[in-house]
């Protein structure tokens, strides 16, 4: 029975990476998927080169000062040095920071590791004086999977964190207006004896819903005013 043709590798977490701004390792990316298959020895190289551009990638969005001579344990070292890891709600808890930091300290010797192994099988990286040990793509997918993890969990605390907050929820008491067009289409909620506002529903059960017609229903009011102010100003 014929063996069947190995499966293409992803690396999903580079190409989340990608989409997210990080266009100009497109190519690495592209050249580790294929390597891992058909040159298992590249694949370390890549793998290590993948790391260091997104490293030095963020590090440079954030202002962070770095040196083109600064070799990849230093570089993961400081990206995780100023990167907000924990969530604002979580900052005060002292457990979970052990245990991540903890967690990202593997990560550090991952990347160790994936530099050792280039060093060692690395198919572009220091010449020899004696035969070098030929890997497969079992290890090169290793190295390929390591470095997507770290590339895309990097990158995905990176944008987060500098994602624009999201806006506040609409005050219900100071849209009095549009309650009361609310209440008057679909007059109010009635459970056994007691009695609801259809807009105060609205609003707590669904704030994103009463946040869009909200805007629907300024947006129409003031295109409905803007013809009388034209007259008033004439």
């Amino acid at each position: 029975m014929a063996a069947s043709a190995p499966q293409p590798f992803v690396m999903h977490g580079a190409r989340d990476a990608m989409a997210g701004g990080l266009a100009h390792i497109k190519e690495q990316v592209k050249a580790i998927e294929q390597a891992v298959v058909e040159n298992p020895g590249l694949a370390f190289d890549l793998a290590k080169t993948l790391v260091e551009s997104t490293c030095r990638a963020v590090l440079g969005e954030r202002s962070v000062a770095h040196a083109a001579t600064d070799d990849l344990p230093k570089l993961f070292k400081s990206a995780t040095q100023n990167l907000p890891f924990l969530p604002a709600t979580a900052s005060d808890a002292a457990e979970v920071r052990r245990s991540l930091q903890q967690t990202l300290a593997g990560l550090g010797t991952a990347i160790q590791g994936i530099c050792e192994l280039r060093n060692q099988c690395g198919f572009a990286s220091h010449g020899a004086g004696e035969p070098r040990p030929v890997m497969e793509g079992v290890q090169a997918l290793l190295a390929a999977e390591a470095a997507d993890a770290i590339v895309g969990f990097l990158h995905r605390v990176h944008r987060q964190d500098r994602m624009s907050p999201p806006p506040p929820e609409p005050s219900f008491d100071d849209n009095g207006a549009f309650n009361d067009h609310v209440d008057e289409t679909f007059g109010p909620l009635r459970i056994f004896e007691v009695e609801f506002r259809a807009s105060e529903v609205l609003h707590r059960m669904e704030p994103e819903t009463y946040r869009i017609y909200l805007a629907e229903f300024n947006a129409t009011d003031a295109e409905a005013a803007a013809p009388a102010e034209e007259e008033a100003q004439a």
